[in-house]
Parts: C-alpha cells; structure tokens; sequence
C-alpha cells in the first residue's frame, strides 16, 4: 500500500533528472546577502525557517516512542526521543524498517489475542512497546513480551490484563490536532515545491532533502498509525505461582546485544525495539526499497546551479550511491538465503560439504550489509556538506516567491 507515493516520488526525481544538464565549470549564482527582499522575495531565513519548522512538525509528530523505564526523568524521556529524532532526520529508512517491523510484530500479537481476548491492532503496539511489566512478589522483576503474556495466562501463573481499546487512547497522549497541524504543514510545503516546478523557479537543496525526509516519515507515521504514543506507564502483571520465572527477554537472564544493561535496569523495552520475527523478507524489502527512494529523491538536484561544476559531480554521484546502496543489502541478505537454503538442501540428501567453505560463502554474501554502509554512510555525509555549502551562494531565482495569481483562471 506503499508503493504508490514511492513510484510518484521517483517518477518526478528522474522527471527533473531529465533536464539538461549543464557543463560550466563556474556558474553564476546569488549570495545571500544579495536577495532583494520584497513582497514577491523571499529570505534566506524563511527558507530555512521553513525546512526545520516542517522536519520538526513530520518528526517530533510521527514518532511513537516506546514506553519509558521505571523512574526515567523527563530529561532522559526527551533526550532518547531526540536521539531518534537525529536518526530520523540522518536516514529515514531506518524508521520505516522500525515502524514496519512493529507494525507487523502488533498485528500478529492482536491475531493470537483476538480469539480469546478480543484484542485489535492497538493493544498488539500497547504489547510490544512495554505496556505490560511483570511484578513477582510486589516487585518489578521485567516487561512482558506478548508471548511471554500469553504462555503465562495459558499456563495460570498471571491473570489476564483487561485493558480495552479506550482505555488504551486514552492513555496515549496524540491527538487529531497534531496530526492535522503536521500534516497540513507538510501539505503546504509539497504544494509550494510543486508550484515553483511548474513556474521554473529553482528550489535549493536544502528544500530537497528535507522533501526526501519528510516523504519518508509519514510513511513510517502511517505505520505507527494505531500506535498510542507516550504512553507514561505500563500495566501491571502480578506473578501468582509459587517460584519465579527463570527465563525473561527484558530480564537479566535474557538479555542478549541488542539490549542494554539500562534498558534491563530501567525495566523497559529498549529505544528502537519492541518488535518480533516476522515477514523479515517483505521487512528487508521494505526497508531497502525505502532507502532507494530516499537516494532517488536527491536527484531532484540533478541540476542544481552548483557554483562548482565539481560540486555537481559529487551531488550526482552520492545521490547514485544512497539509492544503490540499500541493492547491496537486499542482495547480499537474498543470495544468504539461498546458499543456506541449497546447504539445507544438501545435507538432506546426505551431500557432504566442507564446513569452511560454507562459511567462507556465508561470510561472502553476508558482507553486503558492510558494503552499504560504506557506500552510504560517506555519500550521506557528502550530500549533508554540500546541502550546508550550498546555502552561501544560491541561484537566481531561488528568492523568487511563487505568483499563485498565475493559477487563478482568469480572463
């Protein structure tokens, strides 16, 4: 349901691409202390005013923060909040990766609750996110996975919590009016970049990477769509069978590299989990799809009136580079598979294999996740500095506010 806003996107990046490209080694440009400012101009400021208040409305609105830990200030609420805020803002794939995996994890969890205890969508986020924590004793001891809920009811030792989906809105603190104000601002900045294509007025690469972000996110916001948002508190399981629970993912007794000693101690689900194995293919197709046209949307400045011609060679080139980055990925992972399927295969029908030559292969075309980071993480970098550079010195017209005169029929 996806891929429609993503073929738009693309379409209209190589739309631009098409244009003719220019050769100059030096082009004339404007600097920002040369703008003119009228009632038909606009500042440097306004432009920038303009990306951050719209990155911020997308970002700060759209992310749905897991439940905090026990005793969490609100300074270490909103410090790990702009922890992926910055992650967002850097690569937004990652977000949508997170937000499809939780997605998926919190609809399996309502279709196994659904039968027996009439959950929805919602109380599969309220799950995975940490809405539940177990107390043996009187005592916090960990969050409950939903699995780990369910095999405890099925079993006697904790009784079911009933939390209806009311219950559940009302503890999250979102609203429609955030969401409109967000989306409206959103609305209004790709209608503002739509309208200075069809009048040939250029738009700064700044404006571009804040479209190509901004398009990613809501993806990740309709995802997170049913997900309450800062939620304050968990629910409380208590422990009724004699003994304790040996085995817990968020205890002591299970933590593994994902999990952080704090989150342990802090009784909760880690910043970017909160999410199960399921549909990892279509995860890792959607994750690398949306890093292909987070890169595809950079070539809306294809032809960007750099002030360097070189400048314009490395614009293209790292926008090329985070496009095809994510392919390395999706690749290396599908060919794994593969080898690991036909070594299943084999060994089946008795086939002996050396050990290390499996090894060898696994390692082979499992590195393509290391080979995208190297492309993508310096074309990322390279992109950012020229999008910074960028602002010294603009093209004509880029002061020019849009004549929505112009679209009125008139005679």
């Amino acid at each position: 349901m996806t891929l429609p806003p993503y073929a738009v996107l693309l379409y209209i990046s190589f739309a631009c691409a098409s244009l003719t490209s220019l050769n100059g080694t030096s082009l004339h440009t404007l600097d920002a202390s040369d703008s003119v400012f009228s009632c038909d101009t606009r500042s440097l400021w306004a432009i920038i005013w303009s990306c951050v208040v719209t990155l911020f409305a997308c970002t700060w609105t759209a992310i749905h923060p897991n439940i905090p830990g026990m005793k969490e200030g609100k300074v270490a609420i909103i410090s790990q909040r702009l922890s992926i805020m910055v992650i967002a803002l850097i690569a937004p794939e990652l977000m949508i990766t997170w937000a499809a995996r939780q997605f998926f994890s919190a609809r399996a969890a309502a279709k196994e609750f659904n039968e027996a205890f009439g959950w929805t969508v919602s109380h599969g986020f309220f799950a995975w996110m940490g809405g539940f924590i177990l107390y043996v004793n009187g005592k916090p001891r960990a969050t409950l996975t939903p699995d780990e809920l369910l095999g405890f009811v099925r079993q006697g030792f904790v009784d079911m919590p009933v939390i209806t989906k009311a219950e559940i809105e009302d503890r999250s603190k979102g609203d429609g009016l955030s969401k409109g104000i967000a989306i409206l601002q959103l609305v209004w900045f790709v209608i503002q970049l739509v309208a200075r294509y069809v009048q040939n007025l250029p738009i700064t690469l700044l404006e571009i990477d804040t479209l190509a972000v901004a398009a990613l996110i809501c993806i990740a916001y309709g995802l997170w769509w049913r997900k309450p948002k800062d939620v304050g508190c968990p629910c409380i399981v208590h422990w009724k069978a004699t003994g304790s629970p040996h085995y817990l993912a968020y205890d002591l007794s299970g933590t593994s590299v994902f999990i952080s000693p704090h989150d342990v101690h802090s009784r909760r689900v880690p910043s970017v989990g909160g999410y199960g194995e399921y549909h990892n293919v279509i995860i890792l197709l959607i994750g690398c799809f949306s890093g292909m046209v987070f890169g595809g949307i950079h070539c809306l400045g294809w032809n960007f009136l750099f002030q360097r011609h070189a400048d314009q060679i490395l614009w293209r080139a790292a926008s090329l580079g985070m496009a095809s980055a994510p392919l390395y990925v999706f690749l290396g992972f599908s060919t794994l598979m593969l080898v690991n399927l036909l070594w299943d295969y084999l060994r089946l029908n008795r086939i002996e294999i050396p050990n290390y030559l499996a090894n060898i292969l696994r390692y082979f075309f499992g590195s393509g996740g290391v080979i995208s980071a190297l492309i993508y993480i310096p074309a990322r970098v390279t992109l950012v500095v020229l999008m910074m550079l960028s602002l010294r010195s603009l093209p004509p017209g880029v002061y020019d506010t849009v004549a929505w005169t112009k679209f009125i029929p008139h005679l």
